[in-house]
């Protein structure tokens, strides 16, 4: 009788619970649509375009505008670089090794550039590295060779695309539209519009890029740099027609 008694008092304190809606302790970060973290089998949470960090969006520097040819046609005055891999010949200048290069070497200008609007024209003739233009950035040779760089690239061709040579790296710039309109062993007609923290590229007549630096104080007068990539294997590289416009007009000229 004494239990039936016990029994009951305890059903009727249940039902009581219930009525109230009192809930009972769950477990930290159980129900509640809550993901205990490295639990088997769950997603963690995806970063969206809210957690990126938005680029600012840094004028154009003010100055003297002026049309320079970077390229005489006829020797590399105005550059500097190492001698055995650069020269001149019918009027292109021609990019070549025939042994190892363990780091990527550059032609440079002597003359430093911030905002500027470069047109050239450009191929890869042998092997299937990339090559690519460099700018906004400095001489580096305390990275293993007296004429590497340090800064932004424009690649072309084998892929296209942006280069933060000795910093962040790859840079989050498609390459994709470049490939349907870049050619592989032939020559491209490259138009470079660097303005404030403000890059783009057209290639073949076709806007490929339009990207601003989220981090401006990277951005660094400095020379310009054609880039013979290391490599293991022999290449060739040609570049003819490089003229350069300082503080250009914000518009790009070889669209079509």
């Amino acid at each position: 009788m004494r239990c039936q008694s016990i029994r009951a008092l305890l059903l009727c304190c249940l039902a009581a619970v219930l009525a109230l809606g009192i809930a009972l302790p769950v477990p930290a970060g159980k129900d509640r649509g809550e993901k205990v973290k490295g639990e088997k089998g769950k997603d963690k949470k995806k970063k969206t375009d809210k957690d990126k960090i938005a680029a600012p969006d840094v004028p154009p520097r003010t100055g003297k505008s002026e049309v320079i040819r970077l390229f005489n046609g006829k020797d590399l005055d105005g550059w500097e670089g190492h001698k055995h891999l650069w020269s001149v010949k019918n009027g292109v200048i021609v990019a070549r090794n025939t042994e190892p290069i363990k780091v990527s070497t550059y032609l440079l200008t002597k003359r430093k550039f911030t905002d500027f609007r470069l047109t050239a024209t450009v191929k890869l003739v042998e092997s299937e590295m990339h090559s690519g233009i460099a700018f906004w950035g400095r001489q580096a040779p305390d990275k293993g060779d007296p004429y590497t760089y340090a800064g932004h690239l424009v690649m072309f061709p084998s892929g296209w695309g942006m280069y933060d040579l000795f910093g962040r790296n790859g840079l989050p710039v498609s390459g994709v539209a470049a490939k349907k309109v870049g050619k592989q062993h032939d020559w491209n007609d490259l138009e470079i519009l660097a303005q404030g923290n403000r890059v783009r590229v057209g290639v073949n007549g076709v806007l490929v890029v339009d990207w601003r630096d989220p981090e401006p104080q990277r951005i660094k007068e400095g020379p310009l740099g054609l880039q013979l990539h290391s490599n293991k294997v022999p290449q060739e590289v040609h570049f003819k027609e490089l003229i350069l416009t300082t503080f250009p007009e914000p518009q790009m000229i070889t669209l079509k």
